[in-house]
């Protein structure tokens, strides 16, 4: 009796902390809505497909910050993809436990930890140099700043969250599948391809997912090294704005009421993509469990 009072109060509880977080995102939501009317009045549906962004004389359009948003964080997620399955797979199937083991999980949790500011700063200092130098062997304006280089910044940024929920999912695969595999004369790099990444594809699924919505709503690194330019990029090497940049950048000297709730009306815009997204990926997720 008493184990099945505790497990009706767990599952209670569960469902009341369910029934809050839905509230709160529905308030979250409402809010923006609410302070976005001026905005929605003002600018209309041009306010989504317009590429001029220009408080002085009351023009808002914000494509080119959706734009920007999507370019740096599907590029990022390309760029850190091989590296989260090769610590995961590392990880999960090569150094399980030991030193070599417990030092790389403890770096990946102190990167996951580490405050965007300070990879602004290193991106500022080291990438920005280096971007430049392979810009001038292309043949391009060396800005050193742009969408590459945010991109290479919020790669490194997420690669923790992908790597650490992979790997997990990784060690988490049943031995006797791969205990099959190898007694079938398959190699290891076999079992690992056939076995191991199909079985483990829907956990590695979402710790992309997670990664990429990690991306997408990164303001301060990418403010600092995307070069803040309100225009449509023409190339990875254009110095661009994102969604949750701009709003960084102006929200604070922003004093007409037209330009608040336009900025305001960005912030529902990339909660629209970030929930977007997410249903997708849960979509994809359920599709690949089935």
């Amino acid at each position: 009796m008493i184990k099945v009072s505790f497990d009706s109060i767990f599952k209670t509880v569960l469902k009341a902390v369910g029934v809050l977080m839905l509230l709160l995102l529905a308030g979250i939501f409402v809010t923006l809505v609410i302070d976005s009317l001026p905005a929605m009045k003002a600018a209309g549906f041009a306010f989504f497909t317009g590429t001029t962004w220009d408080p002085v004389f009351k023009e808002y359009g914000s494509l080119v910050f959706l734009v920007g948003t999507l370019l740096t964080s599907f590029l990022a997620l390309a760029i850190s993809l091989p590296f989260s399955l090769a610590i995961a797979i590392f990880l999960g199937e090569y150094f399980r436990s030991g030193l070599v083991s417990s030092f790389l999980k403890s770096a990946i949790e102190l990167m996951a930890g580490i405050p965007s500011v300070i990879f602004g700063m290193w991106g500022l200092f080291v990438l920005v140099p280096l971007v430049r130098q392979v810009e001038m062997q292309f043949g391009v304006a060396p800005y050193g700043i742009g969408i590459l280089t945010a991109s290479l910044i919020l790669a490194v940024m997420i690669i923790p969250y992908s790597a650490s929920i992979s790997s997990d999912v990784v060690n988490l695969v049943p031995a006797d599948l791969k205990e099959a595999a190898l007694s079938l004369g398959a190699t290891r790099y076999e079992m690992i391809k056939k076995v191991v990444l199909p079985s483990a594809r829907s956990g590695i699924f979402a710790g992309v997912l997670l990664s990429l919505g990690r991306a997408i709503g990164e303001t301060m690194a990418v403010t600092m090294v995307i070069g803040n330019a309100n225009i449509l990029p023409t190339s990875i090497f254009s110095p661009a704005n994102t969604m949750a940049s701009i709003i960084a950048n102006e929200f604070a000297e922003a004093t007409d009421a037209v330009y608040i709730s336009c900025l305001i009306e960005v912030g529902l815009l990339l909660m629209m993509v970030t929930l977007v997204i997410s249903m997708i990926g849960r979509y994809i997720m359920h599709r690949m469990k089935i």
